[in-house]
């Protein structure tokens, strides 16, 4: 599986009625292959997975699947309340053709670390498929610890972890790591040029959405080694993810998808969606 580049977390297009938009799902995943994305990650925290009941996830899996198998890296995301949730989604996943999986630890049941390596160990087991473990403490309630991290690297089926903690002191004792077979990749949208400066070769990230093209470029920029064209272009898109991270995360990337050219809709609950202001506000960053 080469998850090395920029993998997009799709969102998950909805009609004005709520109900899944499949039609603009094949546009949307049409459009971010061409944009020279290495992969897509489907029923991720971006495309409201939690919302989705059973039929429309696998539709929505299906889809992206039926247009993107082998032209690009297909990650499903298998989160769940529970072990035996997860296990099941890793198994669909792999009766769909996807080449991976993320995982985050359980939400809202806060396992402690013996849980957490239990509930990864228990999927790894269950699946042929590698894991990207997924680290989001913001979201999940707990942390993947460093020793944790450490510890599950070394199961052969568990190849990387997606670092959105924030926290990039962490960050980079985890990069600084000699793993074997193991990667650390950026799940912080505001600290990709620090992770690839310290040699993280991959980025899965919900701005990418809005902003595919210049992230593909940045990711080469930083291989290149010209650390200039980096900066500046993480300059130039950052007042926008600035706003993304400070709230509303997944309004605005809808919103602002493809720099505002795609109607994908908006959220479903529980989330409610940005008030005409905020809209005019969050879009004004694609008008200059």
């Amino acid at each position: 599986m080469n998850f090395h580049g920029i993998l997009v977390p799709l969102v998950t297009p909805f009609k004005s009625d709520k109900s899944l938009d499949a039609e603009t799902l094949k546009q949307l995943t049409e459009s971010f292959i061409n944009k020279g994305v290495t992969g897509l990650v489907v029923c991720g925290t971006t495309g409201e997975y939690y919302t989705l009941n059973e039929e429309e996830r696998e539709i929505v899996l299906k889809t992206v699947a039926e247009i993107a198998k082998g032209r690009v890296t297909l990650i499903a995301g298998i989160n769940d309340l529970s072990t035996e949730g997860a296990v099941n989604h890793a198994k669909q996943a792999k009766d769909l053709g996807y080449e991976g999986l993320m995982l985050a630890p359980t939400p809202y049941s806060l396992p402690d670390q013996a849980g957490v390596i239990a509930h990864y160990e228990a999927v790894a087991a269950a699946t042929d498929l590698p894991i990207i473990m997924y680290n989001f403490p913001a979201r999940i309630g707990i942390e993947i610890e460093y020793d944790t991290v450490v510890q599950l690297a070394k199961n052969p089926n568990i190849v990387a972890i997606k670092e959105s903690s924030g926290d990039f002191s962490r960050a980079l004792r985890l990069l600084q790591t000699p793993f074997d077979n193991f990667e650390v990749i950026c799940g912080c949208d505001d600290q990709p040029v620090d992770f690839f400066f310290w040699g993280a070769k991959s980025w899965i990230a919900g701005a990418g959405n809005v902003f595919p093209e210049e992230q593909v470029a940045m990711f080469n920029a930083a291989q290149a080694g010209d650390w200039d064209k980096a900066r500046q272009i993480m300059s130039n898109i950052y007042p926008a993810i600035y706003s993304m991270e400070s709230g509303n995360y997944n309004q605005k990337a809808k919103l602002g998808c493809l720099k505002g050219e795609i109607n994908v809709g908006t959220v479903r609950l529980p989330l409610s969606d940005l008030s005409e202001e905020d809209k005019a506000e969050f879009l004004a960053f694609f008008k200059k």
